[in-house]
């Protein structure tokens, strides 16, 4: 016998509440639903009533068999759903993030009737967390160039460049070695370009295997393979309307590279395990350490890609070669670092200063602000000093003193005075005592039994 529940007596304020309502029966069919539940998912109240509850493919849903076989829902066996997250399929076949809340509905004599379901859209609280969070990033870097710090001409040269290309819709390839600043400047170009308003997505395309690769770019439906328990929006939907970064685009497959191709031409997309074309509007913008082109001649890499993305390239140089923005970037993370730490951090001692100027920086701007991050830790307050930095800092410089003066330096001391020779060798190595044994051909402990026996402090190093 089929359930009917008489809506004459409560129509008007199911229709006055606010989130999406709708009344579903034991059979899992669809009795009652609000004018919210059409807006929010694009259904029609004759669509929606009178047909299952699956036509909405919220991921959540699950479904158990009873002793007889018959397919319920598990919220008949739970008694009641209590603020869970979810995606709901919309007519149009979008997605919408919902916080679902249900309870069973049953007569005066405990018959269970049916069930009483509502959902609160939150795809805008999701979106405004993740623009807080962009945004908390952008104070953070609120120095330089939209973070990028530097006066060299090659960056000015990028930054140029920069402002031109966020006035296309052209994609970008950003070269660069790791440690670069790739990421700013692809938010720059977000934050500068005509879809500021949209969301910046990125994804790091070396992250994951082969095998989810696709689901993480283009999205999936619930049970479109193994493990696949809720829906997932990909990259490229959550995207629309804005910018996506593709960082490590190089690392792509070339079984990969060829969906990503027919993505960029056609403008639409299919769901992992879903049929329905879904129509992208997205400006990509991608990021490599790698020389594309010459992956192009080994055939790593699809040329018809290639001149897909390469239309607008920015070339980042390393840090080795633009060695007039380090003492600017220096102050610039210390205040940044500082600040956040709470110490009262003034800069860095000219040791300091010539040791990282002799610095080659394999992991560029990345390992620069790491070792300034380790310093603050050590450090308590006024200067960072050699011995605040991490251990394998003056390797390539002989521990603080240039390779090619060492040998003299430590024949220059061997003529002083035992006291004079122990202040010069700390004044040198930065007050480091590891490296001031090294120049004067001691043990570590001797250096210390010395500043003991002669009652040197960080005073007397630093008044010279």
């Amino acid at each position: 016998m089929e359930t009917r529940i008489p809506t004459a007596y409560y129509k008007e304020i199911v229709e006055a509440i606010h989130d999406a309502l709708m009344v579903v029966g034991q059979d899992g069919t669809i009795l009652i639903i609000n004018k919210a539940m059409e807006d929010l998912s694009g259904y029609t109240r004759s669509e929606l009533e009178g047909a299952p509850c699956n036509i909405l493919k919220c991921d959540a849903c699950e479904v158990i068999l009873s002793e007889t076989k018959e397919k319920w829902c598990m919220l008949i066996a739970s008694g009641e759903i209590k603020d869970r997250r979810c995606l709901m399929m919309k007519k149009d076949g979008s997605y919408v993030a919902v916080m679902e809340n249900a309870s069973l509905l049953k007569d005066p004599d405990g018959n269970l009737l049916g069930t009483l379901e509502t959902f609160t859209d939150i795809s805008e609280s999701d979106k405004k967390d993740q623009e807080i969070h962009q945004l908390s990033r952008v104070l953070d870097e609120a120095e330089g160039f939209h973070g990028m710090v530097g006066k060299s001409a090659s960056m000015e040269r990028n930054y140029q460049i920069i402002e031109r290309a966020a006035e296309t819709d052209a994609p970008v390839t950003i070269y660069g070695e790791s440690g670069t600043g790739k990421e700013l400047v692809a938010h720059a170009i977000h934050l500068l370009g005509r879809r500021r308003e949209g969301p910046f997505v990125q994804y790091n395309c070396a992250a994951l295997n082969e095998s989810l690769l696709e689901s993480e770019l283009f999205g999936h439906v619930k049970g479109a393979f193994t493990g696949a328990y809720r829906h997932r929006i990909g990259r490229f939907e959550a995207a629309k309307g804005g910018d996506i970064f593709l960082d490590e685009v190089s690392e792509i497959p070339l079984s990969s590279q060829s969906k990503l191709l027919r993505v960029l031409e056609a403008k639409q997309f299919e769901r992992v395990g879903d049929n329905r074309p879904i129509v992208t509007d997205v400006r990509i913008i991608t990021a490599t350490n790698r020389p594309l082109e010459a992956m192009v001649s080994t055939g790593e890499f699809r040329k018809d890609l290639f001149f897909r993305i390469n239309v607008l390239p920015i070339y980042l140089p390393p840090l080795r070669e633009r060695k007039e923005d380090i003492p600017l970037l220096v102050y610039s993370f210390i205040r940044q670092i500082g600040r956040r730490s709470g110490k009262d951090l003034t800069g860095v001692s000219a040791g300091v200063m010539n040791l990282f100027m002799a610095y080659s920086w394999p992991g560029n701007i990345r390992e620069l602000k790491s070792a300034l991050e380790y310093a603050v830790v050590i450090a308590e307050s006024g200067l960072i000093r050699r011995h605040h930095l991490p251990t394998h800092f003056g390797a390539e410089t002989g521990e603080g003193v240039s390779s090619s003066k060492a040998e003299d330096v430590k024949e220059r001391l061997r003529y002083l005075d035992e006291k004079t020779a122990l202040i010069e060798a700390l004044r040198l190595s930065d007050n480091n005592r590891s490296e001031a044994a090294k120049l004067l051909g001691v043990h570590r402990m001797t250096v210390w039994n010395r500043m003991k026996k002669y009652r040197i402090h960080e005073k007397h190093v630093y008044s010279r």
